[in-house]
C-alpha cells in the first residue's frame, strides 16, 4: 500500500481540511447511495459488477453506482443478465493502474473512477466510496477531497482480520508510515468506535503493538503513545506483542502504517502458504489424504482465518465521508461484503460518533480543536 501525499512543510496530507461531518439527512439513511470503483482491482471487472449486483439485490433499499469505463461495464452487465433497478453506471474513462504513482495519476487523470467517485461523495451526491484499486491513490484522493473530521489529525486504515474465532482490527495498515504519538491515540479512539458500532464489540480492548509488554519498551514515539492511550477513555490493555494478537489478547491493535501493512501481509501470506503446503503434502501420501478427510473442517476453518472476503474492506477512519478500501484481488463476495460494510457505516452514522469521541478526548486534555 502506498501512503497518501504529505505536505512537505508540515508533514500532513495536503489540503486535508476539517469540516462539519456529513450526516445522513433524516429519512435518507435507508437509501444509502454507494459508489463502487469498477475500474480498480486485480480481479476481472465481472467480479466487481457481480458483487455490486449481489449487494443491490440483497439490500434493495440502497443505491449502487458502478463507476468506470462505460463500454466495459455495459458489456459485463449484458453478460450477467438483468440489471437491478437500484444499480446505475457512471462513466469514468481514465483507469488508474495498481502500480501507478498515486499523486501523478490523480493529477493527470481527472476522469478516473477514483476521482469521479470520491467527488460524488464530496458533493453529497453519494454517501460512500468503495474501491479495490490503487490504495495510495484512493487514500490520497479521499483525504484531499473529503477532508478530515473535526479534531482528527491523520486518517488511518482499519483492517479487520479473522483471527481464529474472533475479529481483530489493525490500525493503521498503510495510510501513514510515519506517525506521532497523538496519531496512534486517535487511531485507538476511532477504531474503538468502529469496533463498537459496526462489529458490535461492546467494550473493545485496545493494545499497542510493541516489542515487549513493559511500558518502558519501544522507541520514544511508542512510549509517548502508551502514556496517551493509558490516560484516554479506552479499554486499553497496554503493549501487546505479536503472540497476543493470535491469543485473543486484544480486539484492536494500534501501530504505524509501515508496521501495520507488514503485519497484515505477513499474517495473510503465512496462513495461505501453510494451507498450500498442507495441500501439497496431502497429495503425497494415502495416509495424509485420509487424515485430511478427517480434519477437513479444521483446515477449512484455518483457511477462513485469512479470508479477506469475510469483512469486505478496510474503512479509512477519520475522513469527512466514507471510503472503504478492499483487497486488490477482491472477488464478487468480497465486493458484496464491502458494500455491506459501507451501508452499515452510513446508516449507523459512525463518523458522527468518531468525531464526538475525538473531540471529547481533546477537551479532556484541554486541547483546542
Amino acid at each position: 500500500m502506498n501512503a497518501p501525499a504529505q505536505d512537505q512543510a508540515a508533514g500532513r496530507p495536503r489540503a486535508a481540511v476539517e469540516q462539519a461531518p456529513r450526516r445522513v439527512p433524516a429519512g435518507e439513511s435507508a437509501r444509502a447511495h454507494i459508489v463502487l470503483d469498477a475500474s480498480g482491482g486485480d480481479a476481472p471487472l465481472r467480479e466487481r459488477v457481480a458483487g455490486a449486483f449481489s449487494a443491490a439485490r440483497l439490500y434493495p433499499e440502497i443505491r449502487v453506482s458502478l463507476c468506470g469505463v462505460h463500454e466495459e461495464m455495459e458489456h459485463e452487465v449484458r453478460e450477467l443478465g438483468e440489471n437491478p433497478d437500484n444499480v446505475a453506471l457512471v462513466d469514468a474513462p481514465e483507469p488508474i493502474g495498481m502500480h501507478e504513482s498515486p499523486i501523478q495519476a490523480l493529477r493527470e487523470k481527472k476522469n478516473s473512477s477514483i476521482v469521479v467517485g470520491i467527488e460524488m461523495v464530496a458533493r453529497g451526491e453519494a454517501h460512500a466510496f468503495v474501491s479495490a484499486g490503487n490504495t495510495g491513490a484512493v487514500a490520497a484522493a479521499s483525504t484531499l477531497k473529503l477532508g478530515r473530521l473535526k479534531g482528527v489529525q491523520r486518517p488511518g486504515i482499519a483492517a479487520t482480520m479473522q483471527v481464529f474465532d474472533h475479529p481483530l482490527v489493525a490500525i493503521d495498515v498503510g495510510a501513514n508510515v510515519e506517525c506521532k504519538a497523538m496519531h496512534l491515540l486517535q487511531y485507538g479512539i476511532m477504531a474503538s468506535v468502529f469496533a463498537r458500532e459496526v462489529l458490535q464489540i461492546e467494550n473493545p480492548r485496545v493494545g499497542l503493538l510493541n516489542v515487549g509488554e513493559e511500558a518502558t519498551k519501544g522507541n520514544d514515539m511508542v512510549k509517548q503513545a502508551f502514556e496517551l492511550l493509558a490516560g484516554a477513555e479506552l479499554n486499553f490493555v497496554g503493549n501487546v506483542e505479536p503472540e497476543k494478537l493470535f491469543n485473543y489478547g486484544c480486539d484492536i491493535v494500534v501501530c504505524d502504517g509501515f508496521v501495520g501493512n507488514v503485519l497484515l501481509k505477513v499474517g495473510e501470506s503465512l496462513v495461505m502458504t501453510l494451507v498450500g503446503r498442507l495441500r501439497e503434502q496431502v497429495q503425497q501420501s494415502l495416509r495424509y489424504k485420509l487424515g485430511f478427510v478427517l480434519c477437513r473442517s479444521l483446515f477449512r476453518h484455518l483457511k477462513s482465518c485469512a479470508d479477506y472476503t469475510e469483512y469486505g474492506g478496510a474503512p479509512l477512519l477519520g475522513l469527512n465521508g466514507v471510503t472503504i478500501i478492499t483487497h486488490g484481488a477482491s472477488d464478487a463476495r468480497a465486493i458484496q461484503n464491502a458494500i455491506r460494510e459501507a451501508r452499515a457505516f452510513v446508516e449507523l452514522e459512525v463518523n458522527s460518533h468518531i468525531e464526538e469521541a475525538v473531540l471529547r478526548d481533546a477537551a479532556s486534555r484541554g486541547l483546542r480543536t
